[in-house]
């Protein structure tokens, strides 16, 4: 069986690459499939994969500035050739299941998420570009949502990383999908003897993450906060932040495991399709402060590894900080490290090796077998 793995593009480590990095693993063997590359931003695993790319890669800077590239995409994705393939795994965030197989060949979509913006962040996306992308996203985007939906028709199954992207796969591509949460290698974040009284927050610098929330409840309440991430909010954080906050633009793997295993807690603002960093901070022994929407509801546990809030504002935030210090002192690593090991790479390979090989029995099924009773001899051509 040749296998494919479609990715939307591979310029940088995320958790996106992580997911691709453990279906690599599951099948050794198989081309991976992209629009652009940048195997120096690639971890070494990846990087010495063999990669097609389309021709988007020919266009001018693209792997800076594949974005820009977006209305092409679906063009280019229906122009690779992947008729020699018969198991096709696509992952999907940006425009990746597009891809056309042979009749008989099984697609799954792996949905990390539908494409937020042309879907439900678009006006936030919109507002946030600069004056050209504002004028010509309404002129793509209707285009570019109607083959998204109808290019998901292609794929034989979907699996989407948590509840919450499978309610919107149903919502934007009127699909069912399955659920498999990413994998979370637990085996790397330990427990710390120390533990500071600084709360950390991590990721990067931009507004749907709500970065400013954070800044704001904790200058407003005096609480030290160390932020871990850079990105265009950042001048606007600091001229902003009170003493007890401190800033870091970037941390080795190291140096983030340790921030991880001894802040007092994590403050999660963002609302994530899933969320990898408080499954690693609830593997480091710590307890996660999470907005209560999103991926996030299927990863902390309210009142034993983490505490939510719903009002996302610096107010919210305050109030969710003085219930989360009330029951701090009886909060206990173990559950959080428990937790944790539901997210493992052992669980991910598990459950995708059985929805591939649902569907290729699927497939298996609905194929007509070869006849068994011999051929009618075909009718001699005659040329009058």
């Amino acid at each position: 069986m040749r296998v494919a793995i479609v990715h939307y593009w591979l310029v940088q480590m995320r958790g996106g690459e992580r997911v691709l990095e453990h279906l690599c693993d599951m099948y050794p063997q198989a081309d991976i499939f992209t629009h652009v590359v940048n195997r120096a931003k690639l971890s070494p695993k990846l990087a010495a994969r063999r990669i097609h790319t389309s021709w988007i890669s020919r266009l001018p800077f693209a792997t800076r500035h594949y974005q820009k590239y977006l209305p092409l995409m679906p063009a280019a994705l229906e122009a690779l050739d992947l008729s020699a393939y018969d198991l096709v795994i696509s992952c999907e965030a940006g425009p990746a299941k597009g891809i056309i197989t042979r009749p008989d060949a099984v697609h799954v979509t792996y949905c990390h998420s539908p494409m937020r913006y042309i879907w439900d962040q678009y006006h936030q996306y919109r507002r946030e570009s600069g004056i050209g992308a504002r004028l010509m996203m309404p002129l793509f985007a209707p285009r570019l949502r109607q083959w998204d939906m109808a290019s998901a028709a292609r794929s034989d199954r979907i699996i989407a990383n948590s509840a919450y992207v499978a309610a919107r796969v149903r919502k934007f591509w009127g699909r069912e999908a399955q659920v498999v949460h990413p994998p979370v290698d637990t085996s790397l974040f330990a427990p710390s003897d120390e533990v500071s009284e600084e709360y950390l927050w991590a990721g990067q610098l931009i507004p749907y993450k709500l970065p400013d929330v954070a800044v704001e409840a904790f200058t407003a309440s005096g609480r030290r906060l160390h932020v871990v991430g850079t990105g265009p909010m950042l001048p606007r954080l600091k001229a902003m932040a009170g003493p007890g906050i401190r800033f870091t633009e970037r941390l080795d793997f190291n140096a983030l495991r340790r921030a991880y295993a001894r802040c007092k807690a994590l403050v999660f603002t963002s609302e994530e399709d899933f969320g990898m960093i408080p499954v690693e901070v609830m593997a480091s022994g710590r307890p996660v402060i999470a907005y209560g929407r999103g991926g996030a509801l299927e990863s902390v546990v309210d009142g034993l590894t983490g505490e939510f809030y719903h009002d996302s504002s610096r107010d919210g935030l305050l109030c969710a900080l003085e219930r989360f210090e009330t029951w701090l002192p009886g909060f206990d690593p173990r559950d959080a490290i428990n937790r944790a090991q539901d997210f493992t790479p052992a669980r991910f390979r598990e459950a995708m090796a059985q929805h591939i090989a649902a569907a290729l029995a699927k497939n298996d099924a609905r194929t007509p077998a070869p006849s068994t009773h011999a051929k009618a001899a075909a009718p001699e051509l005659v040329l009058l």
